[in-house]
């Protein structure tokens, strides 16, 4: 039997994937977030050990030094995301699944050391409504918008990377589907790397 026990997802920034992940954690209890360490400050309403590990740039790099994190990647200039293998060791010790939200990059790095992890990228319908969702939330500037966006059309460079592809264009049907992805998963009937359905 194969153990499926560690989920990746990962997205352009404002494509959805925090709202993808937090109906996973509600339908599913046998999932566990796993929370990341990263050395950016926390925004409003961030909880430090629920959203993330919130540590200063010097700890994370003291952390890399003492190969504490799984992965790790300098997301944008002077800002560190992470993967801390205490996190997954504990989710493994409460025989749950780990639950990631990764960086494009930060997943890939991870499904080279774990070939079993099912890598999971959330795809926006257009680069137009993904900017128009960025505007929305009216919490970045322009420029930082533009860079968002440029970042976007590399990282969805290497969507066929990934085990499953799941388009965020209307959440209902989303939802439904990666719900029925995810059990499947679970359910040992995908095998991640090939995405070969087990009968």
């Amino acid at each position: 039997m194969i153990m499926n026990n560690i989920i990746v997802i990962s997205a352009p920034s404002g494509t959805g994937k925090t709202t993808i992940i937090n109906h996973l954690l509600d339908k599913f209890k046998e999932l566990e977030f796993s929370v990341s360490a990263t050395s950016r400050a926390p925004r409003p309403n961030e909880i430090n050990g629920k959203h993330y590990y919130f540590i200063s740039q010097e700890e994370f790099k003291k952390r890399v030094e003492q190969n504490e994190f799984i992965e790790w990647e300098e997301v944008y200039d002077g800002t560190m995301y992470g993967t801390p293998a205490s996190e997954v060791s504990r989710i493994c010790g409460l025989k749950k699944v780990a639950l990631l939200d990764l960086d494009v990059f930060g997943a890939l790095n991870f499904k080279s050391k774990f070939k079993n992890a099912f890598l999971i990228f959330v795809l926006p319908p257009s680069l137009e409504v993904l900017r128009e969702r960025l505007e929305k939330r009216g919490s970045e500037s322009p420029e930082a918008i533009d860079r968002r966006i440029e970042k976007a059309k590399e990282e969805l460079t290497h969507a066929l990377q990934f085990d499953y592809m799941l388009l965020n264009d209307e959440l209902d049907e989303a939802q439904c589907e990666i719900e029925h992805t995810v059990s499947n998963f679970l359910h040992n009937k995908i095998v991640p790397d090939t995405f070969r359905i087990v009968e």
